[in-house]
């Protein structure tokens, strides 16, 4: 509503510079009349954030926010882990143990009774569960190398951890430790708050702080994963700050790299306190033959005897070096099992060269899962894609992204974060140009519906300029929530409706009496008081309608990637659609009371209405991003509907989800695709 005012006082102000002998006509009355809003607005900002503090949350309603998180976790790690395969038809049996190398680890008599013991194996997790529970602090690091299985251990705790709830423990949250910034969070308590509300906002609705809350008073074990991710000093710096934020209570599980986490203990000087660190235990020969005969049917198409024969001999290198990690195995099990492809490969040339060979499996990998699990418009496929992909395409796609992300040193690919990492600060602001040159010619054209022919022009001007430089700051916004599900909500919408009344209609009697003193002098006052109290009506819907939407609820799904996606597109047209109607009707009806054709009044409020709305408001993201899109997608970089393809890609079990963001499965794809140098396809979808 700012905008359209500051527009409509910008018109009036500027068209008396350029014509001083006009007469005010009917079109000007209304525009200053919308102007109040501009003189107003410090008032009614004020009046809206003044608000007594909640009261801290009782003792029930954190024991209800901690069962709702719990089932969210759990929901959302077990469609994860289902993707992934994790248990399909078993888990793969990988050995761990307390680590061989004293210096990652602290003093034996600090994390847990003598003498101590910490063994697990990945089909047995809920011994793994009870260790851990033994642990005196219950912390934890996983370490391993490259497709070790670490990540998939720490799911497997997680989920078996929610699975198996005491009241008394904290709810299992698993997030990147790499979006952790120890400058601007220097205690982890801060940043596992930030990113709660982030990840469940279905947490808000237990009031403001119940996020916090549950970290302050130990009712959250981070599942940190991924520190070798961190650069150098960063790993360091996470290092120093975790032990810094820790209490005697406070529990963690942390994943890293074994020669990154060695690297980052000795530049910090320092272990991580009472913190048990596990390593793996290669798959024997015999254990990684036996996980591929189970993956196999029972009268499989092709000739797997000597593949079979070569793994438990562990005669050939390549083959037996691959096949001794969880992600080699997969890689086999993807590429060769699941699309019932003849595996001779495998005991090919390629068997005695490692290197060769698993790049052979990654470079395969895309056309295999596309291949096998085809789309399907069935709702209840869960898990496999909704559109049908080129395998060349695909890998292309997926590329390009893996060396965006690399290029700016990170894993995790956030929708809203396109612009940062595909476009410069100087190809941005071109950008939000055109799209200010579009919104300035049509302002123009508004300002002639209603008469102002003189000040067409000017109007176009102020317009595109607020425009472009709106729109720069359309690319490093965070997306918002919004939720217009109505079945269970009804009386929440009409609470947030009459918490609007006051305020917004004094603000439209605020309008309606300074049209009043204008009306005095020119014409007749009573239209233009009219005109007030409608404005201020439609405030009231408007706000309270916007403020029920941006309110999650404790049925509130996880965040996804997805959902966030459509959850910002949606409170984006909502804000967009409802400024728009109001601007069209107040002003139309405004001037349809003074004489003015309500068509072309309706049409010109409409338009700068809708512009306000694009505008107006903190989360743009949507908006943003979709620009980016249809910018690379004409360069051929992305496909047009990358969101679509991200979510199949995901559903294929190439891409995982990590609260809002996406990564690559493993590390090693990333890291394969993100080295390959292919030219832009003939076409994207």
């Amino acid at each position: 509503m700012a905008v359209v005012a500051a527009l409509a006082a910008a018109m009036i102000m500027v068209g008396r510079v350029l014509d001083p002998d006009d007469k005010v006509n009917r079109a000007d009355l209304v525009s200053l009349v919308v102007a109040a809003l501009a003189l107003t607005a410090p008032v009614v900002l004020w009046a809206r954030r003044k608000a007594t503090p909640a009261p801290p949350a009782g003792e029930e309603t954190i024991t209800a926010a901690k069962t709702t998180l719990t089932n969210l976790v759990a929901e959302q790690w077990r469609t994860e882990a289902t993707i992934q395969s994790l248990g399909d038809p078993e888990p793969i049996p990988v050995s761990w143990h307390l680590t061989d190398d004293p210096g990652l680890m602290d003093h034996p008599r600090l994390i847990g009774h003598q003498p101590l013991t910490f063994t697990a194996t990945a089909d047995r997790i809920p011994r793994l569960a009870e260790n851990f529970r033994a642990l005196r602090r219950r912390r934890l690091v996983i370490t391993g190398g490259p497709g070790s299985g670490k990540t998939t251990l720490a799911v497997q705790l997680l989920l078996q951890l929610a699975d198996d709830r005491r009241p008394e423990e904290p709810v299992p949250v698993l997030s990147t430790i790499a979006g952790w910034d120890t400058t601007a969070h220097p205690r982890l308590h801060d940043w596992l708050a930030a990113r709660l509300v982030q990840d469940y906002p279905a947490l808000t609705a237990f009031g403001p702080d119940a996020a916090r809350t549950l970290v302050d008073r130990g009712h959250i074990l981070p599942i940190l994963d991924g520190l070798d991710e961190l650069p150098g000093d960063a790993r360091a710096a996470a290092i120093t700050a975790l032990n810094g934020s820790l209490a005697d209570r406070d529990q963690f599980v942390l994943t890293s790299r074994t020669g990154e986490l060695a690297a980052a203990l000795e530049q910090a000087g320092d272990v991580l306190t009472a913190a048990a660190v596990i390593a793996p235990s290669p798959l024997t020969p015999q254990a990684a033959a036996g996980y591929v005969r189970t993956c196999l049917p029972p009268r499989p198409r092709h000739d797997w005897a000597p593949i079979l024969e070569a793994l438990e001999n562990a005669d050939r290198p390549g083959l037996a070096e691959v096949a001794s990690t969880t992600l080699g195995l997969w890689l086999i099990r993807t590429v060769y099992i699941t699309p019932a492809t003849d595996p001779a490969p495998l005991v090919g040339p390629l068997a005695d060269d490692p290197g060769r060979l698993r790049a052979h499996l990654l470079d395969h990998l895309i056309p295999a899962v596309i291949r096998a699990r085809p789309p399907t418009r069935n709702p209840a496929e869960h898990f496999r894609p909704r559109h049908a992909w080129d395998p060349g395409q695909a890998r292309h796609y997926l590329a390009y992204l893996a060396r965006q992300l690399t290029a700016h040193g990170t894993r995790d690919l956030a929708w809203w974060h396109l612009a940062d990492l595909t476009t410069t600060p100087a190809q941005q602001r071109r950008t939000a140009g055109v799209v200010g040159l579009v919104a300035g010619l049509m302002a123009g054209f508004a300002g002639v519906l209603i008469g102002a022919r003189s000040f067409g022009l000017v109007i176009g001007f102020i317009a595109g300029l607020v425009t472009w430089l709106s729109v720069q700051q359309w690319f490093t916004e965070t997306p918002g929530h919004a939720d217009l599900r109505l079945p269970g909500r009804t009386s929440s919408l009409i609470r947030h409706v009459r918490r609007k009344f006051v305020v917004e209609l004094v603000y439209g009697l605020l309008v309606g009496i300074f049209g009043v003193l204008i009306g005095w002098l020119v014409v007749e006052f009573l239209g233009v008081l009219v005109l007030g109290v409608v404005f201020g009506l439609f405030g009231v819907l408007v706000f309270g309608l916007l403020d029920w939407a941006e309110q999650p609820t404790s049925t509130s799904m996880a965040i996804t990637p997805q959902s966030m996606w459509n959850a910002d597109r949606t409170l984006t047209l909502l804000r967009t659609t409802t400024f728009g109607l109001v601007s069209g009707l107040g002003v139309g009806f405004g001037l349809g009371l003074l004489g003015s054709a309500f068509g072309s009044a309706f049409g010109s409020g409409l338009t700068i209405g809708l512009m306000g709305g694009l505008v107006e408001g903190k989360h743009h993201a949507w908006l943003g991003a979709g620009i980016i899109i249809r910018r690379l997608a004409r360069a051929g970089h992305v496909p047009r509907r990358l969101m679509a393809f991200l979510d199949d890609a995901h559903r294929l079990g190439l891409l995982r989800t990590v609260g809002p963001v996406y990564q690559f499965r493993h590390a090693d794809l990333h890291d394969h695709l993100a080295a390959l140098h292919t030219e832009a396809p003939e076409s994207g979808r």
